[in-house]
């Protein structure tokens, strides 16, 4: 059994940083992408950052894009989440997910499209 195991979480006051980071435990297996998404109080769960675990390219949501650094070891399939500058609305639970597709673009951006996922680690930014 694949499990993802986040870690990192906490909190912190708006301004500051925080690293998540999130490793396999159980059989290895072979991933494509790693990404990150979260998920706010009464919202739905949305896409953070990914990275191609070959190519090392990244892509980000707007809403974190020049703030948050993701990067990561595709020996080990491991995955680590910068965070800076963070805000108030980036409180939420953020969740560590894997692919195993090769999907024709680096730009893996759907939940559909990961199949392993972490039980997430929360973030809280106060203002």
């Amino acid at each position: 059994q694949v499990q993802l195991v986040e870690s990192g979480g906490g909190l912190v006051q708006a301004g500051g940083s925080l690293r998540l980071s999130c490793a396999p435990s159980g059989r290895t297996f072979r991933t494509y992408n790693m990404g990150w998404f979260r998920q706010a109080p009464g919202k739905e769960r949305e896409f953070v950052a990914t990275i191609r675990s070959t190519l090392g390219s990244t892509y980000y949501a707007d809403s974190v894009k020049d703030r948050f650094t993701i990067f990561g070891d595709n020996t080990k399939n491991t995955v680590s989440l910068q965070m800076n500058s963070m805000k108030p609305e980036d409180t939420a639970v953020y969740y560590c997910a894997a692919s195993t597709q090769n999907w024709a673009t680096a730009q893996v951006t759907g939940e559909h499209q990961y199949d392993y996922w972490g039980q997430g680690t929360q973030v809280t930014v106060s203002s």
